[in-house]
Formats: structure tokens, C-alpha cells, sequence
């Protein structure tokens, strides 16, 4: 309840899960605060049932690995990964693991061993697996809740089924055999959710409307949102390996949310500047550019516009594969007790296949 009552979780409420896509679905609202709270509730269910299989979890453990899904979002700036790179160039989980360490200097060490099981460094791998591989609970939460508030069921999963078809063997974390197919719909719906929500045209193009307009006023003047968070996120570009520069960098990136960007957009609504203005106000009226999907390269494949300047014209290539096997592989215990990898399954391989996706902006 401390680390949930402290500000730097707090400000998850204030973080849409799925950024701009709710200008496609419009009931996509829900925030990375209940997508933490689903995923802490899912470990708990799953280290609940691990112990009951005999597997030994320490009281330590199970907080620490709870504490470790429960702030492993905390590192997401203004509308999760749309902004990412483009107010500081530092991967989330980089941000996370810096703002963990600042919550564990302020609780005097109570995040020592969560830390250890959010990085992977625990022996017991399982722990980290759950909370990071191809088969995790945070996958298992944003799934299905965000299939349940864009609207989309293909996108449902079988969570209980899959936490009950847990197992361990040497520390790494498996499921039996007989769950298969419920893996198969996993990520199945992995698949059409990526396809149908996540890599939907209309978000993408407002998404890369915001990284334009960000990088435009960047070169154009200073920024004028009205946010001193803002401000300084997006003035520290150099030295976050010094500990001091690092710190303050934390103490305003955790001030800032989803409500600082529409605060920039109603700024530059009417900048001198017409692209600036057009574009802010695109953002706001929802009044976005088109966008044309293709399943095949078009004849000229390159860019055309220039960021910054245009985005008509401008052509782009998204890759997605359902199941990657070099990302690490979902272990299978087969009924005669050998442990494989999925990607052994031949009728499955459909799911590693990739797929391509180009879209050039109208």
C-alpha cells in the first residue's frame, strides 16, 4: 500500500494504457494504474499456485516479485510508448529500473530483492519470467483488458487455464502439455490484437502526427506548455550517468503525464507557425491525416518527407511476429516428462511467421 499510495504510482492514473488509440476505440481509456493493479493480481494468483504445486517461494520472494510487476510500468512517459524516445532518448525499462532505485533509497532497501527479480538476477528465474518473457502475467493482463475496453473479444484469452497449466523445473518456468491450445489462442489473440488494435492506422498516424509536432517545435522555439516538468524532461538530454543530473531527471519525468501533452497541443493550437498549428490541431479535432495499408512494398519504398516538415508522402514498414523463438521460448512438459521448446510444434508455425505491414501517409 506504500509503494501504490506514493506519487510515482499515482501518476499511472494519469497515463492512458493504450495513448491515442482511443481515437479508433473510443472506450480505450483505461490507464496503466489498472493495468499494474490486474498484473499484480495475476502474479499473486500465480505464485499462489506454484506454491501450491510444492514449490518453494519465500514470504520475501512472493512480496518482492509482487512489488516488481507492480511498479514495472512506472518508467512509461505521457501516453505509454508513443512518446518514447521522443522527450528523452532512454528506453521505459530503463526509467523504471532508475525509479525504482530512487523509491528503494526513500523505503531504506525494501526494493533490494524486488530489483534483483525485476533485472533477472535472482537465481529463481521463474520469478522474473513471469514477469517478463512470452508467456507473462503483464501480457496476460493488458490482453485481455485491453480486448475487453477497445471491444475487440478475438482478443480474449484464457488467463486461469494458463496460470493453472503453470509449472517450474530447474528454476525456469514451464506449462504442461495439455494447455497447448489455450497457448495457441494466447497467442492467437496476441496476433489479432497487434494486427487489428496496436498497428491500427488511424492511432499509428496520430501517434506519428505527436512525434512530428514535438520534433518541429524542438527545432522551431522553446516549449511553451506551461509545465516546468515538461520543460525540463525534454531540456536533460546529457549526463543521465551522473547521479545527481539522473535524480533530478526522475523528479520531473514522474510529474509528467498525459495532461502536460494536451496542455502543449491547446498551446500551439495557434503558433505562428502553420504546421505547428495544423498539426496541434489535428491532434485535438481529430482531424488526421489518411493513411493507406499495403501487404506488398509500394514502388518507391524510402521516405519522402522529411521529419519536421511533412508528413504526406511519407511511407513506412512495421514487422510483427506472433511468437519469435530468438526472444526466448514458452518451455512445453510433455505428458512423458521431456520439457520442449513451442517452436518444436510444427502445426504452430504459422505463429512465427512474420508479418509486414506499409503504410504511406495521403
Amino acid at each position: 500500500m506504500r509503494l501504490i499510495e506514493h506519487p510515482y504510482f499515482q501518476r499511472l492514473r494519469r497515463i492512458k494504457q493504450l495513448g491515442l488509440t482511443h481515437y479508433v476505440y473510443p472506450g480505450a481509456v483505461h490507464t496503466r494504474f489498472n493495468h499494474a493493479l490486474g498484473a499484480y493480481h495475476l502474479m499473486t494468483e500465480a505464485l499462489l499456485h506454484l506454491q501450491q504445486k510444492g514449490h518453494a517461494i519465500s514470504q520475501e520472494e512472493f512480496e518482492a516479485a509482487q512489488m516488481a510487476i507492480l511498479l514495472h510500468d512506472i518508467g512509461h512517459g505521457p501516453f505509454s510508448h508513443v512518446l518514447e524516445h521522443s522527450l528523452v532518448n532512454v528506453h521505459h525499462e530503463t526509467i523504471t529500473l532508475w525509479m525504482m532505485e530512487s523509491l528503494n533509497r526513500s523505503f531504506g532497501g525494501m526494493l533490494d530483492l524486488a530489483i534483483e527479480v525485476f533485472q533477472g538476477r535472482h537465481p529463481k528465474k521463474f520469478l522474473h519470467q513471469l514477469i517478463s518473457s512470452q508467456l507473462d502475467v503483464d501480457r496476460l493482463d493488458y490482453l485481455k483488458r485491453d480486448s475487453f475496453y477497445t471491444g475487440v473479444v478475438e482478443g480474449n484469452i484464457g488467463i486461469d487455464r494458463l496460470i493453472l497449466m503453470m509449472d517450474v523445473s530447474d528454476q525456469n518456468l514451464i506449462l504442461e502439455e495439455k494447455s497447448i491450445y489455450t497457448i495457441e489462442k494466447f497467442l492467437s489473440s496476441r496476433r489479432i490484437m497487434y494486427l487489428q488494435v496496436y498497428l491500427h492506422k488511424t492511432a499509428l498516424i496520430a501517434e506519428k502526427t505527436l512525434r512530428a509536432l514535438l520534433h518541429r517545435i524542438g527545432e522551431a522555439d522553446q516549449l511553451r506548455t506551461g509545465s516546468v516538468a515538461f520543460n525540463e524532461v525534454t531540456g536533460i538530454r546529457e549526463g543521465l550517468e551522473n547521479q545527481s543530473q539522473r535524480e533530478k531527471f526522475i523528479a520531473h519525468f514522474a510529474r509528467l503525464d498525459d495532461i502536460d501533452v494536451w496542455a502543449l497541443l491547446k498551446n500551439y493550437r495557434d503558433h505562428p507557425d502553420p504546421q505547428i498549428a495544423a498539426w496541434a490541431a489535428a491532434l485535438l479535432d481529430r482531424t488526421l491525416s489518411k493513411i493507406e495499408i499495403t501487404h506488398q512494398p509500394p514502388p518507391d519504398v524510402q521516405n519522402e518527407g522529411k521529419v519536421g516538415e511533412t508528413l504526406k508522402g511519407q511511407r513506412f514498414k512495421i514487422d510483427f511476429t506472433a511468437y519469435d523463438p530468438e526472444e526466448g521460448e514458452i518451455m512445453i512438459r510433455q505428458k512423458n516428462g521431456l520439457i520442449v521448446p513451442l517452436s518444436s510444434y510444427s502445426e504452430f508455425s504459422y505463429l512465427m511467421q512474420k508479418i509486414s505491414r506499409y503504410y504511406t501517409v495521403k
